[in-house]
């Protein structure tokens, strides 16, 4: 009975030991008695016992490996760069996958190492921002047609950080700032002389108005002037008389206007009634005396 107990014993591991599973997006690589076998996909599988071995489990997700690099730029300036390279085991290589690298994640580094240094050499600081995708292309080019052989498929290559030296990022802002500065000084100056543009037209357009205001009053004043007079001519007052009249009249209005205003600081020197009509006298007299003179001079001609 202990024999059978026995028997049965390894009966029932032999049996446990002929079975496997392999999970899925995972390949099994097994091997006979240390020559590859077969390779084996998700599901439930059969092995011979102690002659098949599972020599391997590969992996068959994307999978991402980050490769840090220090170089230099074109204006000798030292950055250090983050390339990210997304890969995977193609399905109908996973046996060159497994015996053909033993580091891959190695053998990767080393061409984005290679590709990025040969590369960015040939740019500026400033390129090398903005031609980051062209980098990405160039690294995923060739590591795809290195890789491919064998087994990994090069599904992305990105250049996910540039890092200059820290003195070289200080200067980058302050020419930044200085850049930002000089612009919003020039925007400045100009909306000021916009606003200077402006004030001086509409003071100007204020003048040209203000002065059309007077010509129009003074028409109209002259007009009503001419008016009062014939009107005192119809009833026989002599034209001096009317004009005389006419001024005393304004003068008290102007008083009148000038008193109604409570504001008002406006001092008029002389202000007696007679002061009017020797102002007008004044002014006929001096007019008499003009046209008088001109007369003469177009006489001795």
């Amino acid at each position: 009975m202990v024999y059978l107990g026995i028997l049965v014993f390894f009966g029932l591991v032999t049996l446990l030991a002929s079975f496997f599973i392999v999970k899925q997006e995972t390949a099994a690589i097994v091997e006979r008695l240390g020559k590859l076998h077969s390779v084996r996909h998700a599901g439930l599988h059969l092995k011979i016992p102690f002659i098949d071995q599972i020599s391997k489990r590969m992996n068959l997700r994307i999978q991402q490996l980050d490769v840090i690099i220090d170089t230099k730029t074109l204006d000798n300036v030292f950055i250090r760069m983050k390339v990210s390279v997304q890969f995977q085991v193609i399905r109908t290589q996973v046996a060159d996958a497994y015996y053909r690298l033993e580091n891959p994640e190695g053998q990767i580094t080393s061409y984005v190492f290679d590709v990025v240094r040969a590369e960015v050499p040939k740019m500026k600081l400033d390129d090398v921002f903005v031609k980051k995708d062209d980098i990405a292309v160039a690294v995923k080019g060739e590591l795809q047609d290195a890789m491919q052989s064998y087994g990994y498929d090069i599904v992305k290559a990105l250049v996910t950080d540039i890092d200059p030296d820290e003195q070289v990022k200080h200067a980058m802002n302050r020419i930044n700032a200085a850049e930002r500065e000089k612009t919003a000084a020039e925007y400045e100056s100009e909306a000021q002389r916009i606003r200077i543009v402006a004030v001086a037209k509409a003071e100007a357009e204020s003048k040209k108005l203000q002065g059309q205001g007077i010509a129009d009053q003074r028409r109209e004043i002259a007009k009503g002037l001419q008016e009062s007079v014939h009107m005192l001519n119809s009833v026989n007052i002599k034209p001096q008389e009317a004009s005389a009249l006419i001024v005393v009249t304004q003068h008290y209005d102007t008083l009148q206007s000038i008193g109604a205003n409570n504001r008002s600081n406006l001092v008029l020197l002389p202000n007696s009634p007679t002061a009017a009509s020797t102002m007008l006298n004044d002014l006929v007299v001096s007019m008499a005396a003009t046209q008088k003179i001109d007369d003469l001079g177009i006489n001795d001609k």
